[in-house]
């Protein structure tokens, strides 16, 4: 009699960052992926330390409320040197500020201990893959690509509410150059080569909306996304002191990014409230 031994297989489980972000559970038709709970994490850390905040405000400022007034003073004379305007400052910065709070702590949440390293093993056609728990919010393009749509598209409001809807649209369809021409021919015969030109150069600008999403969200997202691959590569190599002078790194990047999309989003919302001709 002989005894067949059955051969053992070890599967083995990918551990691959992905572009997109991995769906953790379900609400109905509504899917929750590990990159929409630390962006609720995020809201409810911001919604919570305000609410602390606002409890211990007084008229005479102290401790950590001068040190807030001293950065929100700060913020506004950096706002006023994009804006130009103290005005226009005072009605964009509270949207911006939000934005650059959210970006932030979204960018430093990912940094912390078990995010992407905690999770489990989900097994389809075969394939193992390991699935986190949690992953930075901003290391997801979709997250990315909604905040930069956000951005882009209240800049329009503004424009619309500053100069109105007739104004704002001739920056992009000038059907003000073409109606022009017939008024001015006789004065101006070369109106009719100038206005055709101006009528093109809003459909660039057209373009460069498009172009301003792009650019906000892959720029936000690139380097989010990089330096969480960097950190695993270094962990994987060395998993204790190696990583520590990237984590640092990548807490200034994370300012850094948060930082320049706040002022970028600044600056679409000073251009959108400009007239044309300015």
């Amino acid at each position: 009699m002989s005894a067949h031994a059955e051969p053992t297989t070890q599967q083995e489980v990918s551990h691959e960052a992905t572009l997109f972000a991995e769906p953790i559970a379900h609400a109905g038709p509504f899917v929750i992926t590990n990159s929409l709970v630390m962006s609720w994490a995020t809201v409810l850390a911001l919604v919570v330390a305000f609410m602390f905040i606002g409890k211990k405000m007084q008229r005479v400022p102290r401790g950590l409320q001068n040190i807030f007034e001293i950065l929100l003073e700060q913020a506004f004379g950096l706002a006023d040197t994009v804006t130009g305007s103290r005005a226009k400052s005072e009605k964009f910065l509270p949207i911006v500020l939000a934005l650059f709070l959210f970006i932030l702590i979204n960018n430093w949440l990912g940094l912390l201990p078990g995010v992407g390293t905690v999770g489990f093993v989900e097994t389809e056609g075969g394939h193992s893959a390991f699935v986190p728990i949690l992953r930075g919010g901003t290391a997801d393009i979709n997250t990315t690509l909604a905040i930069s749509l956000f951005a882009v598209i209240t800049s329009h409001l503004f424009g619309v509410i500053s100069l109105g809807i007739w104004k704002h649209l001739n920056k992009f369809v000038n059907i003000h150059a073409f109606m022009e021409i017939p008024k001015k021919i006789k004065e101006d015969p070369v109106i009719v080569l100038v206005n055709p030109i101006k009528a093109f150069v809003g459909i660039i600008e057209m373009v460069g909306e498009l172009a301003k999403v792009a650019s906000l969200s892959l720029r936000l997202f690139g380097n989010i996304f990089a330096g969480e691959v960097l950190l695993a590569s270094m962990m994987a190599i060395f998993a204790f002191i190696l990583p520590l002078p990237f984590m640092f790194m990548e807490i200034i990047v994370g300012m850094v990014q948060a930082l320049v999309f706040s002022i970028l989003t600044l600056a679409f919302f000073g251009i959108a409230t400009s007239a044309e001709e300015h």
